[in-house]
């Protein structure tokens, strides 16, 4: 190894982490911007609730307040809404509507529209490789909303060469924990490749990734 190369890999790492910097601060800017409006939901999985603007939806965040609901053969489960501002964005329904047609009657979501996202983690993902780490997590949760369908499960390792950097399956894990928008990015889809479910919100709601994937396989049967 010369000096020169040593010298230029950490002039290069420099710059990168330069750049992510450079872009966070940028996006977290653009999303300052933003007018955000909440809507609580009570699903089957506890309290649920979808944030964002006029633009899209930001975040969903699953409070696991309370345990997930048993399941009883071919009973329906109900996602509605507990608490709402008086004016909500169309893209901010459209989300609403996708998420309870997912738990009451999943077969049918798969044709609904999804709403347009406004969290920086899915802005401008190139589907061309990327050089920081945003735009590789950016690029896997396209791809993963994309290409992964509901009752399809794929592993860490397929989903990175999916992404167009087989040797990324540690970086798309990283990208599952950076997920802002869980259930319609379905990171929940993603397991391991020896076929165990992996870890769920940092290894928090393991047993609501259990519960999504045999909702959706029942479901699917169904």
């Amino acid at each position: 190894m010369t000096l020169g190369s040593a010298a230029g890999r950490r002039l290069s790492t420099a710059r990168m982490l330069m750049s992510q910097t450079q872009g966070s601060k940028m996006k977290k800017q653009r999303e300052s911007q933003c007018t955000q409006k909440t809507i609580s939901l009570l699903s089957p999985l506890g309290t649920i609730q979808v944030s964002g603007c006029e633009n899209g939806v930001h975040t969903i965040q699953i409070l696991m307040d309370v345990a997930p609901a048993e399941r009883s053969s071919g009973a329906p489960l109900s996602c509605v809404v507990n608490d709402s501002p008086a004016e909500t964005s169309p893209e901010l329904q459209r989300c609403v509507e996708w998420l309870q047609a997912y738990f009451s009657e999943p077969q049918t979501a798969g044709s609904l529209p999804l709403p347009a996202f406004h969290h920086p983690a899915l802005q401008g993902a190139a589907l061309s490789p990327g050089l920081t780490a945003d735009a590789f997590t950016s690029r896997v949760l396209q791809v993963l909303l994309k290409d992964v369908k509901f009752g399809d499960t794929v592993s860490y390792k397929r989903l990175a060469e999916m992404a167009g950097n087989p040797r990324a399956a540690r970086a798309v894990g990283g990208a599952m924990r950076r997920n802002p928008i869980p259930l319609l990015v379905p990171c929940h889809r993603v397991i391991s490749s020896s076929g165990q479910s992996g870890p769920y919100m940092s290894g928090k709601g393991d047993h609501l990734k259990q519960w999504l994937l045999t909702h959706e396989r029942q479901r699917g049967e169904g």
